[in-house]
């Protein structure tokens, strides 16, 4: 391995490999299999702190678990917000109580989370939120919406950027709030369909929603902080994993070109190798800045390198397929909805991936100013 494993990190690789082996397949909803792995310890192992019914992984295991998860085929994680966002920022900026509380149920896969941070008005531009909270006793008011809000549709609680301040602008005045999603009447989760057909995203309606007053993270005010302390989280060993994944997408793609006889035009033969090189170099570039801290601008080039990249992919996984990439696996018809292959998803999908999670405009901003020191964007007014 390039990583660097011991014989004890090997060992531990092989016990995932069997345990996955035979608890993979089990073909149980996802809700369940967050409960399955969780009962057998396997989440929460990247938390720097025990107790909470988490394993204990040393770094290099951790990216033994997630290679390994990653090339199992096992089924998509519903739990991955709670897991990777959620709880390393509990662990650095909640109150003992709070770990107390929501860390063992999100160990043991029973609470699943979503992110409450984009709006219909502030995306990219997170500090024009406009969501409010007002304090009525031992409870926050919530009013305001929530929009391209992850899994919201099958989530417990959602993480609420929020602001609690009025009178506040930009990034002063917010608050980060832990919101229970089970309250008719006061939470609405629309699913949003997308042009692949399905519905990952939703738009979520807070209308005089309850948070408790003790549920409030870092103090009231210091949402910003917290928020931005959250956003560092998001890369990690689940970026080595992801390219397990995109590894075996541009496998596909390559046998296709084989098959269609796309191999033999050298343009395209060069932009597969290329894709080939790129993913080796995000690779490296991961291990690189694996466990770092400090680094502003690695978590950016992190996005947007693979965004791109994978965009691409999606852009060669139709063009090897030539005309017969216009149609669809099975016949259309106006009583149903239509269908996508895996290629014809990826591409589509894709799309989006340099819009989500940070745009390209946005990341590029970020380095520029906090790795370059180039002059400040100027920001309109809220």
């Amino acid at each position: 391995m390039d990583f660097g494993f011991s014989q004890e990190d090997e060992t531990f690789r092989a016990e995932v490999r069997d345990w996955l082996a035979a608890h993979a397949g089990a073909g149980t909803d996802r809700r369940t299999w967050e409960r399955t792995l969780g009962k057998a310890g396997w989440i929460g192992l990247g938390w720097p702190e025990q107790g909470y019914g988490n394993r204990a992984a040393t770094l290099t295991q951790q990216v033994a678990w997630a290679e390994e998860y990653a090339r199992s085929g096992a089924p998509p994680r519903s739990g991955h917000i709670g897991e990777n966002l959620l709880a390393p920022t509990l662990l650095v900026h909640g109150t003992d109580e709070q770990k107390a509380r929501f860390l063992p149920p999100v160990a043991a896969g029973e609470e699943l989370w979503c992110q409450g941070y984009s709006e219909p008005g502030a995306g990219s531009d997170l500090a024009g939120v406009r969501t409010a909270a007002v304090r009525e006793g031992p409870h926050y008011r919530i009013t305001g919406q929530k929009i391209w809000t992850s899994l919201a549709h099958e989530a417990d609680w959602c993480f609420v950027l929020a602001r609690t301040d009025p009178g506040s602008r930009r990034h002063h005045g917010l608050s980060f709030l832990l919101v229970p999603m089970d309250q008719p009447g006061r939470v609405e989760v629309r699913p949003i369909r997308q042009m692949t057909g399905t519905s990952e995203f939703n738009e979520v309606f807070f209308d005089g929603a309850h948070a408790r007053a003790e549920h409030v993270v870092g103090a009231e005010g210091r949402g910003w902080q917290v928020a931005m302390s959250l956003l560092g989280f998001e890369r990690g060993v689940s970026t080595l994993a992801q390219q397990i994944g995109f590894a075996e997408e541009l496998a596909k793609v390559v046998a296709t070109a084989a098959e269609t006889g796309g191999l033999d035009d050298p343009v395209l033969r060069e932009r597969l190798v290329r894709q080939w090189a790129e993913l080796r170099t995000m690779r490296w570039n991961a291990l690189r800045t694996l466990g770092g801290s400090g680094d502003p601008g690695a978590p950016s080039v992190a996005k947007l390198l693979w965004a791109n990249w994978h965009q691409r992919l999606g852009e060669l996984a139709v063009r090897v397929r030539g005309a017969t990439a216009a149609a669809g696996p099975t016949a259309w018809s106006p009583a149903a909805p239509y269908e996508l292959d895996a290629a014809q998803h990826l591409f589509l999908f894709s799309r989006a991936d340099t819009i989500y999670g940070g745009s390209d405009q946005v990341q590029r901003t970020i380095i520029a100013e906090r790795v370059l020191g180039l002059p400040r964007e100027p920001k309109g007014a809220v």
